[in-house]
């Protein structure tokens, strides 16, 4: 089944500032989103540690990062960010428990679709995906599925989507479960063509019809350094191995994230059975400019993280008015 009808074609991508019922709702409730991302959760919730799971925005010229809090950092010195989260505390029914909250509190809001980040387990992940599918049988709203196969911070649990036989054991486990919700999977950042062709030979073999790609999550094994005092040559952030090193993502993923969205493309129009299978683009998004670039290269809706969590809200009216002239 194809993508949910997203309009206009603008929505966050599943990150640390879609955590809460009132992240949820003030998304919702934007008139400059066409959909609604949560943030990665689990059946079960993820062990959220606020000494070890953080993130930061930093200058990718004088390495220096900010202490502004989130959604007030304009202009362009900070344009990238670090984090070493991992997933959602909040279990996947309480988000499902909030978006019927939204929805039903807001009827003169036109509807909304959600997609719902899930990740876990084989088996949990189809649980999840059996959860949301009565969730949108019950409200009749349009809700997808986002298999997040992706993070690159959840210590000795490499992302699945990598490898071929991980991804096949996800893709098995959710073949026999009835679809009436979209499904699809979260990839993380190709590097080589035979990481490419990995996933394409997957989806090519398996019996599971994904619906859509979200493409890319961040680039894992990054790492900022601090640059004054005490923290000179030190970890900007904590992590949990202790090393600091996390998942980049803004600006400085923005080719890397062009370079799957077109190559992963072009490869899904080559196959029959694949080429109905639409993207989410992804990584570096902050204005007219790369919202554009990353449709021309092939991807239906565009996803926005880092630059939510600089700019607030008003980053999404920014990039689809553009940039404002005046008369002198």
């Amino acid at each position: 089944m194809p993508l949910l009808s997203i309009e206009p074609p603008l929505l966050n991508s599943a990150n640390p500032w879609c955590s809460t019922r009132e992240d949820l709702e003030a998304l919702y409730l934007c008139p400059n989103t066409g959909a609604v991302t949560t943030r990665t959760s689990l059946l079960h919730g993820f062990p959220h540690d606020d000494s070890i799971h953080q993130h930061a925005f930093f200058s990718t010229q004088s390495q220096t990062s900010t202490t502004a809090p989130d959604y007030t950092i304009s202009g362009k010195e900070y344009p990238a960010s670090l984090n070493t989260l991992g997933y959602s505390p909040t279990p996947l029914d309480t988000y499902l428990t909030w978006i019927e909250q939204i929805v039903t509190a807001s009827p003169n809001a036109k509807p909304k679709p959600f997609v719902v980040s899930v990740t876990g387990s084989p088996q949990h992940v189809a649980e999840c995906y059996t959860r949301v599918a009565a969730l949108a049988a019950r409200l009749h709203i349009p809700l997808a599925v986002e298999v997040n196969l992706s993070c690159p911070n959840i210590a000795n649990k490499p992302p699945p989507a990598y490898s071929r036989d991980a991804l096949k054991e996800y893709l098995d486990a959710l073949k026999d479960i009835p679809r009436t919700v979209p499904l699809g999977l979260k990839t993380p950042p190709y590097t080589y063509a035979g990481q490419f062709k990995t996933l394409i030979d997957t989806l090519r073999g398996a019996e599971t019809q994904i619906d859509f790609l979200t493409a890319t999550n961040t680039l894992g094994s990054c790492l900022v350094l601090g640059n004054e005092g005490a923290r000179q040559y030190q970890p900007l952030l904590p992590s949990a191995a202790g090393t600091g090193i996390g998942g980049l993502a803004g600006e400085p993923l923005h080719p890397l994230a062009l370079g799957n969205v077109a190559t992963l493309r072009q490869m899904l129009n080559e196959h029959a059975g694949l080429h109905d299978i639409d993207i989410i683009g992804v990584g570096g998004v902050s204005d007219a400019a790369g919202f554009a670039r990353m449709r021309a290269v092939g991807a239906k809706v565009v996803a926005v993280g880092t630059a939510l969590g600089r700019e607030g809200l008003p980053v999404f009216a920014k990039i689809l008015q553009g940039p404002k002239t005046s008369k002198l």
